[in-house]
């Protein structure tokens, strides 16, 4: 699966999901074949956290 590279890209399309498919970020990575780290890396470095509580990155 391609995900967007630039971080602001990113960050939507990583929030839509969540939002509307995936019950927390750790469900969306194995579901996707996605990176915990690189997502998590590549969001931090425009300062934002993933926030379990409300399952999204903010």
């Amino acid at each position: 699966m391609s995900i967007p590279n630039d971080p602001f890209m990113l960050l939507s399309y990583i929030n839509t999901q969540l939002r509307d498919y995936y019950k927390n970020l750790d469900e969306l990575c194995e579901v996707l074949d996605i990176d915990k780290a690189y997502i998590n890396s590549k969001l931090n470095s425009i300062d934002y956290e993933y926030d379990q509580t409300l399952n999204k990155f903010c």
